[in-house]
């Protein structure tokens, strides 16, 4: 058996290629029978975005995800969780997020990249700021209800 699963956490500028961190996460694990990928997009929002500028507090961003990604680890039998999130200047078609979840069975895996993307969605300290194909002042888009609804199903009942 394997030791301890260690969450592989990456706060980055650069893009990522997500076949290459399956292979990472996969590699000599024959314990591993399902991969779970989410791999998120900036979308053009009908032709009226040129980019999305996200910030975030570095070092502070990288350990909440770590601290999500290891609650993922307690709750389900992964052999292995990866997030990746980028920041600075995202054109519409390119990454933004990429979540990977192994474990020897697809249940695990489904439910943990849904946790950790629920997390990620709703608590990871990231701000985005909508550039307008326009050229019009695009504004901080604000979090949406329906993502901390979505991550407050993930909360013990005795909350």
């Amino acid at each position: 058996m394997a030791g301890a699963v260690v969450p592989v956490v990456r706060v980055q500028r650069r893009d990522f290629d997500v076949a290459a961190e399956i292979a990472r996460l996969t590699r000599g694990r024959a314990d591993i029978g399902a991969v779970v990928t989410f791999s998120g997009l900036c979308r053009d929002e009908q032709g009226t975005l040129s980019a999305l500028e996200l910030e975030h507090y570095p070092g502070m961003a990288e350990a909440e995800i770590t601290r999500i990604a290891a609650e993922a680890v307690l709750r389900w039998p992964l052999q292995g969780i990866t997030a990746i999130h980028r920041h600075g200047t995202i054109r519409p078609g390119e990454n933004i997020v990429l979540v990977v979840a192994a474990s020897a069975h697809r249940q695990a895996a489904f439910e943990a990249a849904n946790f950790l993307m629920d997390y990620l969605k709703s608590r990871a300290p990231f701000w985005k700021k909508e550039h307008r194909a326009d050229g019009s002042e695009g504004g901080w888009v604000e979090a949406k209800e329906k993502d901390e609804q979505a991550a407050g199903r993930w909360r013990p009942a005795s909350e």
